[in-house]
């Protein structure tokens, strides 16, 4: 691999999606067994393959279902791909639904060791930079409190701060960065900011393509879980442009 970050190869999604409405299991299995359910196959992502280089800062640009979100998932591990490989080298930080995999049940502080070792951090590593991750997260108080009693502001702000307490080698960030308020925003930028400088290698989703060209030196069109213009990013942006008209 080289100097490339991270290695796609051939990945394909399938969902299948019933065609029809079945109201209960019993009604199922004497349909499937007559063999009346129809499923279509929904291809979220087709044959999608591309490289990225140590340091490089890939934009992923589409429309809505074109399978930015499930792409995302699949380097980050969250799914598996229905064929194809995804070679990632290095620690992988994925800031996609900040705390979405937080236990409810639990506290603000429980879920920073039960979460950050679904990230694959050391509880030693944890404990060590503990105060670090509840002051960032400006929590406060609050840290002892179940994590079902957060507003979702709450939620993303302490995931922000696990995610993040370490240096990634490859980041990948979707559009959730819209978390907090204003102030925590503009923190949670600078954070970013410095990871940038660091020169860590970045897969970057957004609608916003002047964002994405601010941050970005390449990207990736997807249209239909199919790439179909990848490199440099005023090229990429250039043909995403033409397709917006």
């Amino acid at each position: 691999m080289g100097n490339v970050a991270v290695d796609v190869q051939n990945v394909s999604m399938k969902f299948n999606m019933s065609a029809q409405k079945v109201d209960n299991l019993k009604e199922y299995f004497i349909k499937f067994v007559k063999k009346e359910i129809m499923y279509n196959e929904f291809h979220a992502l087709n044959h999608v393959t591309f490289q990225v280089n140590k340091g490089d800062r890939l934009g992923i640009l589409g429309f809505n279902g074109a399978g930015k979100s499930t792409l995302l998932k699949v380097i980050a591990g969250v799914l598996k791909p229905t064929e194809g490989s995804v070679q990632v080298k290095g620690r992988i930080v994925p800031l996609l639904e900040l705390g979405a995999g937080f236990a409810r049940e639990y506290t603000g502080a429980e879920n920073i060791f039960l979460y950050g070792t679904v990230l694959g951090y050391s509880k030693e590593f944890l404990r060590e930079k503990y105060d670090e991750i509840v002051e960032f997260s400006e929590l406060g108080k609050f840290i002892d409190v179940p994590v079902k009693n957060y507003s979702s502001g709450m939620r993303s702000r302490l995931g922000f701060a696990i995610a993040t307490v370490v240096e990634p080698d490859v980041l990948i960030l979707d559009e959730v960065l819209a978390v907090g308020d204003a102030k925590f925003k503009k923190k949670c930028e600078q954070r970013i900011q410095s990871l940038f400088d660091k020169g860590v290698t970045v897969l970057f989703v957004s609608h916003s393509l002047p964002q994405v060209k601010r941050i970005c030196n390449k990207a990736i069109l997807l249209d239909h879980g199919k790439i179909i213009a990848q490199g440099d990013i005023d090229k990429v942006a250039a043909v995403y442009e033409e397709k917006m008209k």
